[in-house]
């Protein structure tokens, strides 16, 4: 069949493409470079864990080391470049940084996504609106497993949004321009435009911060002042009884893991979106063009992983704050 014989040409051809690709990547990466005396083809990257404001100029560039402060010795504005690279924002300082544009850029695609999947809805569904209606009816079903179907109802909303929030965030970083657009001084990128939200420690404790509010608010609506009792059982205590020590201290582990998993949340999604962003930088610098790639895929797994632990554990502890009963 020449269709056939024409693919199979094609995927050959391919095939060694990547194949050269990857000799060569492996040549003029740092470890063959290392190895056979070769020309680096990538710059040591710089790798900077707070976030850099993109927005004021005057505040970029002060974060950046590069207003001028009197100090014209190369070795000093070395040195003050840095420290500026080296701290995040003061308290007292106002500016966009590059993971909060981002977090606006993926909020904007996620709108526009559902925007465009329900413009022309039909009873008979196409692909756009066939996925869309998938990923809605699986977490549905989800948190209907979890917390019955009146609760997955209210609950849905605000679940949806972590997921998708988290998910589409993951996924638009290992886009090609978050990595090349940036503000650039002497030849070389010093703030990307665009870094994962998720690599900012601020979004990751603030999706957990919602949650949290979340799951203690349906708590209480659901037991009202009863639902405090799993955290205060005071009561023997106060009666004088010697199992009292013993209720109160438990009510104290409950408030405390309550309150742990405030932290678990939060660095549980930082950590491994870091990690991520680092292994893909170290990659592309070791063995560039396609090695990079296999990153790419596990990058697109780790993200749908961290989506789906964030949405259910949110799931999860909600379903057992509503249906807490007093032993």
């Amino acid at each position: 069949m020449p269709s056939g014989t024409v693919a199979k040409k094609l995927l050959v051809v391919v095939g060694l493409g990547m194949v050269a690709l990857l000799v060569a990547g492996f040549t003029f990466g740092a470890i063959g470079s290392a190895m056979f005396g070769t020309d680096q083809f990538l710059d040591k990257p710089e790798i900077h864990l707070p976030p850099q404001p993109v927005f004021p100029s005057s505040t970029r560039d002060e974060h950046l080391g590069l207003t001028d402060t009197g100090a014209h010795d190369g070795e000093a504005s070395e040195d003050a470049a840095e420290e500026a690279h080296s701290k995040p924002l003061g308290m007292t300082q106002f500016a966009v940084t590059n993971t909060l544009l981002a977090s606006w850029f993926a909020t904007l695609v996620i709108i526009l996504f559902f925007v465009m999947a329900a413009r022309k809805k039909s009873l008979v569904p196409g692909r756009f609106q066939g996925l869309v209606e998938v990923l809605f009816e699986a977490l549905l079903g989800f948190c209907s497993s979890v917390l019955g179907s009146e609760m997955a109802k209210k609950a849905f909303p605000i679940v949806a949004t972590i997921f998708f929030f988290v998910l589409f965030n993951a996924w638009l970083a290992l886009l090609p321009f978050y990595q090349f657009l940036g503000f650039v001084v002497d030849g070389d990128i010093k703030a990307h435009l665009l870094r994962s939200a998720g690599t900012d420690l601020n979004m990751p404790l603030a999706l957990a911060l919602v949650s949290f509010v979340f799951v203690e608010y349906w708590g209480l609506r659901a037991h009202k002042f009863a639902y405090l009792k799993k955290f205060f059982a005071l009561g023997n205590l106060l009666r004088g009884k010697p199992m009292g020590l013993i209720d109160a201290f438990v009510g104290f582990l409950e408030l405390t893991s309550e309150l742990v998993r405030v932290v678990s949340f939060t660095f549980r999604l930082f950590g491994n979106m870091t990690a991520g962003e680092i292994l893909v930088v170290m990659i592309t610098f070791l063995v560039p063009f396609v090695a990079t790639q296999f990153v790419f895929g596990l990058e697109l797994l780790v993200g749908l992983i961290q989506s789906v632990i964030f949405a259910s554990l949110t799931v999860v502890f909600l379903s057992v704050a509503v249906r807490h009963e007093e032993h």
